[in-house]
């Protein structure tokens, strides 16, 4: 098979091709898992991340993605879950023990064992992958390929981080950065919360521009304060500079989540800049979201497809992830990123 290989951490900066197109033996699926023949693949900030070493890969060479849409091509001797030719989903969470603590109380997403699609595990910047069966989702029909590649990743860790925050309807919700989550998150909002406010933060016009078609009460700059306290805010950027922005225009006793797996260090002196009385106190409270549970992806494709919910991608073939993940780092965002694998009549 066909897969985009990553042999080696550097910096996108200075390699603007760190993945290598290569032939690899096309993966057998063990008892419990299926194959998976690739259709379409999301292409995520985590993936920069891993990349350039601030979440790495235990081990090189690895296969990165973990926004995955294909159908099931082979299953191991003991997977019954699925036949094959069923459509399915494979996101973040690849295994967890099953057996800890987190895992029994449905945090699996805090597993000690938890394991990672393409960083971990082989991904789906590839023609097949495989997986075990239980962490993988049937996909709804009211989404293409192409649709469904983002919701996997960047729909349910914002349909995660909208649940932390314990939003009641009529409270007032913030958003600072309005990238492939954040947008999601502004419509799951106005869908679950109809009384509640949403506002925006974001660096460029046109994203500001889109959040209020999309129904933000207000769009400002980073910096800017906003008309009313929030009660309160997710930030879904890779940087610092929000968070502390974001501490400022929160209410008394309201909630920050951090929606990032990793921070970059660009900004981190940003941080010099927090203010205990204006960012911290009157009980504001910061918390971060880790990775996501196989609850959360379920049930954010069930809601998606119950509001609908239709992303915006862009397409690229999958000798195309190099530039794709360029631009994601230039910010040249134009919808969601995503590999087109192969040619489906759903996309």
């Amino acid at each position: 098979m066909k897969a985009m290989v990553l042999n080696k951490l550097c910096s996108l900066e200075e390699n603007k091709t760190p993945l290598e197109l290569i032939h690899l033996p096309d993966p057998v699926p063990g008892e419990k898992e299926i194959l998976v023949k690739v259709s379409a693949c999301g292409v995520c900030h985590t993936e920069l991340d891993e990349i350039e070493g601030r979440t790495p890969p235990p081990r090189l060479p690895v296969v990165l993605g973990h926004q995955v849409v294909g159908v099931v091509e082979g299953t191991g001797s003991k997977a019954s879950a699925f036949k094959l030719g069923d459509r399915v989903g494979i996101a973040w969470i690849y295994s967890a023990c099953g057996k800890c603590k987190f895992c029994l109380e449905g945090n699996e997403n805090l597993c000690y064992n938890f394991k990672a699609t393409g960083r971990d595990a082989n991904g789906g910047y590839a023609q097949y992958m495989t997986v075990l069966e239980d962490f993988a989702y049937n996909i709804p029909d009211a989404f293409s390929d192409l649709e469904a590649a983002p919701l996997l990743c960047a729909g349910a860790i914002g349909y995660r981080s909208l649940r932390l925050t314990g939003l009641k309807d009529g409270q007032n919700l913030g958003l600072t950065g309005f990238g492939a989550s954040a947008y999601l998150v502004l419509m799951m909002a106005k869908h679950k919360y109809p009384k509640s406010k949403v506002f925006v933060f974001a660096r460029n016009e046109k994203e500001r521009h889109f959040a209020k078609e999309l129904g933000a009460v207000w769009a400002g700059d980073t910096e800017e304060e906003s008309p009313e306290k929030l009660d309160c805010i997710i930030d879904t950027t890779p940087v610092w500079k929000p968070v502390v922005e974001a501490l400022k225009n929160l209410e008394r006793g309201g909630r920050l989540v951090i929606n990032a797996i990793r921070k970059e260090k660009v900004d981190k002196e940003y941080l010099l800049r927090l203010d205990y009385p204006t960012h911290l106190w009157l009980e504001k409270e910061i918390k971060s979201v880790a990775n996501v549970a196989r609850s959360d992806v379920s049930e954010f494709l069930e809601l998606a497809a119950e509001i609908p919910i239709k992303p915006e991608v862009q397409e690229f073939p999958l000798e195309g992830a190099n530039e794709a993940l360029v631009e994601l780092k230039t910010r040249k965002i134009r919808g969601a990123k995503v590999l087109r694998i192969k040619r489906a009549g759903r996309a």
